[in-house]
C-alpha cells in the first residue's frame, strides 16, 4: 500500500513538473511571437546626420585658390599699383607695335589713361583697366563711361589680365557702353567675362 502512494505521490509530481513546463514553454511562446510581431511593426524615421563631406576635383580648388591669392593682391595699394603699371606699359606697347605714338595722361584726369596719335594724326582715347588674372568684375567710373559714350569713335576699353607678375596680350572694346550711368552713380561695375567675349586683339 504504501508503494502505492510513493508511486502516486510521483506521478503527481511528474505530472506538476511537465503541466508547469508546458506552462513555462506556452508563456515563451507568446513572448517570442509578441517580439516578431513588434519588430515587423515599424515605420521609416528621418535620417539623422552625422558628418558630411564635399568631394572637389583638385583642378578646381587650384584655380580657386588662384584666383582667391590673384585678387588679394589686388587689396593693396602697392598690388593695385603693379597691376595698373603693368597693363599702362603693355597697352603702351601695343600702340608702338601698331605703328601709333602713345602718350600716358591718366593723371591729368580726362576720362581715359592713353593718348595715342595714328600715323594719320588721328587720336585714340583708351581708358586702361588692368586686372589679374582670375578677377570677376571691373569697375568703370562715370567719367569714362560718359568720354566713351562721347566719343565713340574714338574711345577704346582696353583690359590687360596680369599673371605671375607678367602681363597678358591687351584685348581691346570699341564702343563698350550702351547707355549713361544711373542718376547718382559714380561707377559702374561690369563682369568681366562679358567685356572679355566682345573684346579683340589690339588693331
Amino acid at each position: 500500500l504504501e508503494e502505492r502512494e510513493r508511486a502516486g505521490r510521483r506521478a503527481r509530481l511528474s505530472a506538476a513538473r511537465a503541466a508547469a513546463r508546458a506552462n513555462g514553454l506556452a508563456d515563451r511562446l507568446q513572448r517570442r511571437l509578441a517580439a516578431l510581431a513588434q519588430e515587423c511593426d515599424f515605420s521609416s524615421a528621418p535620417p539623422t546626420v552625422r558628418g558630411a563631406a564635399i568631394v572637389a576635383p583638385a583642378g578646381l580648388l587650384r584655380r580657386a585658390a588662384k584666383a582667391a591669392a590673384a585678387q588679394s593682391r589686388e587689396t593693396t595699394p602697392e598690388g593695385r599699383a603693379a597691376v595698373e603699371r603693368l597693363a599702362m606699359e603693355a597697352v603702351a606697347a601695343a600702340e608702338r607695335a601698331l605703328g601709333h605714338a602713345p602718350r600716358d595722361v591718366s593723371a591729368e584726369r580726362l576720362g581715359y589713361d592713353i593718348e595715342s596719335r595714328e600715323s594719320g594724326g588721328r587720336l585714340r582715347f583708351i581708358e586702361v583697366k588692368g586686372r589679374a588674372a582670375g578677377a570677376d568684375t571691373v569697375t568703370v567710373t562715370r567719367n569714362e563711361i560718359l568720354t566713351a559714350l562721347n566719343a565713340p569713335d574714338a574711345f577704346i576699353l582696353a583690359i590687360v589680365e596680369i599673371a605671375d607678375g607678367a602681363a597678358r596680350a591687351p584685348r581691346y572694346l570699341r564702343t563698350p557702353f550702351a547707355r549713361e550711368p544711373d542718376f547718382g552713380a559714380t561707377s559702374v561695375t561690369y563682369r568681366l567675362a562679358d567685356l572679355l567675349d566682345r573684346a579683340t586683339p589690339p588693331r
